[in-house]
């Protein structure tokens, strides 16, 4: 281990500085996995080699959209509850239900799995 950094199997990294930069913000790292870099290698390629990625953009961004989708997914989620609450309620499904295949699959516990 050297004076100005630390050791790992070999290799030296730089020491850490961030006790010196005047913020109380939370700071956070991205690691470019192969997802992330070529999503970043897409927008490297629209802006040229002049115009810098500005993270903190990029985050508020996809935050946004993030949120927007999460909040279509909530709505679509209760309108689907609401049907389902007013179809028991009423007994007006669209189909025939077999009460005891229902109760098989909440005694054991079934989850669908419509991916496969």
């Amino acid at each position: 281990m050297g004076a100005k950094g630390v050791t790992v199997r070999g290799a030296s990294a730089a020491p850490c500085y961030t006790r010196f930069v005047p913020t109380t913000r939370p700071r956070h790292t991205i690691t470019e996995t192969p997802p992330v870099q070529a999503a970043l290698d897409a927008l490297r390629a629209r802006l040229g080699g002049d115009e810098r990625i500005d993270f903190a953009e990029l985050v508020t961004l996809g935050a946004e959209v993030k949120a927007r989708r999460m909040a279509t997914e909530d709505a679509a989620a209760a309108t689907a509850r609401r049907r389902l609450a007013e179809m028991i309620r009423t007994g007006s499904f669209r189909y025939a239900v077999d009460v005891e295949a229902a109760d098989e699959v909440k005694r054991l516990g079934l989850i669908a799995n419509y991916d496969s």
